[in-house]
């Protein structure tokens, strides 16, 4: 049932057994303490959050504000533009609500489930549920619980390490993975590649090789503009907002003083051309035009059809739409469960079929025995 070499990958979040209402404010180390008997006393609505959540399951760590000051200004400057927009928005005439966000609350009922939201749904606090299905009969290969805030590409490596092992132990040779963008990095192509298995993962797209009109020069890594000037690569750093590898590019500004392109190119106030292009700009290409090939474009199709109804199986007739247990490690279990009863299912089904093709190569047909009786007769009557 199982062919191994190509493994098609895809997530979904799972409700888990804790409720919006619940969730409460972390705030820093030094003022926890003072800070929940504060609120507790002024605010009716959290003395009702903590009547429902009994037990305090959160540990320190989980209760306690651990983002930096930069990504907490963009938290406000976000709670300020929802409040305005509130009377736009599905639910507005609900004055309880509010905007919550996995760097600013937590749940103390469940500390493992984490708030996230998909377009056009309400926010909720979940569960990821990462599934490797094979692509020969849809037989599940692996399936793990993840919290809900880290990116699909976050978790890739540490799925394709454990399907990897596991593969080569049952003697299967690992050579195709499909998957959506949402998997897609630099880190993502270059560890696939280092493992030898192709990667069909279409590249986000916000992906840029260079800015439009230059040029890539590979031999002495720098870029070409528009009027055949050198743009040199500089140093490589790393983006504090996305925490990804990235390469320099800068220009001096006596190659762009007298340029006729240098105010649509540089615009009103820069001397000079800068631009930053990703670490792994070769892993991608290679990925992109594997995507876009023959090939490419039925992997895609081979995904579609497999991982996505395979999902929608066990949410729908499997009982994985909600966890009803507490802890990321209990969810594991409830999704391990659900892909077991899936993959008997399918095993029993294919069982079956087997053994009536079997049953079907044994026994002859009556216009086979009618040839052989009429066979034996001639002999018999020339004898």
């Amino acid at each position: 049932m199982v062919s191994g070499h190509t493994q098609a990958i895809d997530s979904a979040p799972i409700k888990a057994n804790a409720s919006m209402d619940s969730v409460e404010l972390k705030v820093p180390a030094n003022e926890l303490d003072v800070h929940l008997t504060k609120i507790r006393h002024i605010s009716n609505r959290d003395k009702e959050v903590f009547r429902k959540a009994k037990e305090n399951k959160a540990t320190l760590q989980q209760r306690t504000i651990t983002t930096n000051a930069k990504e907490l200004n963009s938290i406000t400057a976000r709670n300020k533009k929802w409040a305005k927009d509130q009377n736009q928005r599905q639910g507005s005439n609900n004055k309880r609500s509010r905007y919550t966000s996995n760097k600013t609350h937590y749940s103390p009922t469940d500390p493992d489930a984490r708030i996230s939201v998909k377009p056009g749904k309400a926010r909720k606090l979940n569960y990821s549920s990462q599934l490797s299905v094979d692509t020969a009969h849809h037989v599940i290969i692996d399936i793990k619980a993840y919290h809900a805030d880290k990116k699909d590409n976050q978790c890739l490596e540490d799925i394709v390490s454990r399907l990897h092992k596991r593969l080569w132990k049952q003697g299967f040779v690992w050579e195709n993975i499909i998957a959506d963008t949402g998997y897609s990095s630099g880190e993502v192509y270059a560890f696939l590649e280092q493992r030898r298995i192709y990667s069909y993962i279409p590249p986000h797209g916000t992906y840029k090789g260079g800015p439009d009109g230059f040029s890539y020069i590979k031999e002495q890594d720098h870029y070409l503009c528009p009027k055949g000037e050198v743009i040199p690569f500089k140093k490589v750093f790393l983006d504090y907002r996305t925490q990804t590898k990235k390469k320099e590019y800068r220009s001096s500004s006596k190659q762009c003083k007298n340029c006729p392109l240098a105010l649509p190119c540089l615009g009103k106030t820069a001397k000079e051309k800068k631009f930053s292009v990703t670490y792994y700009r070769e892993q991608y290409e290679r990925n992109k035009t594997r995507v876009h090939s023959k090939k490419g474009k039925y992997m895609k199709r081979k995904r579609q059809s497999t991982v996505e109804l395979v999902f929608g199986t066990l949410t729908q007739f499997m009982e994985l739409r909600k966890i009803n247990t507490i802890g990321i490690q209990q969810a594991s279990k409830v999704m391990m469960l659900s892909a077991i009863a899936y993959n008997l299912k399918k095993y029993l089904k294919f069982s079956k079929n087997l053994s009536k093709s079997i049953a079907k190569i044994k026994t002859p047909s009556y216009k086979s025995l009618y040839v052989e009786l009429g066979a034996y007769y001639i002999s018999f009557k020339e004898l």
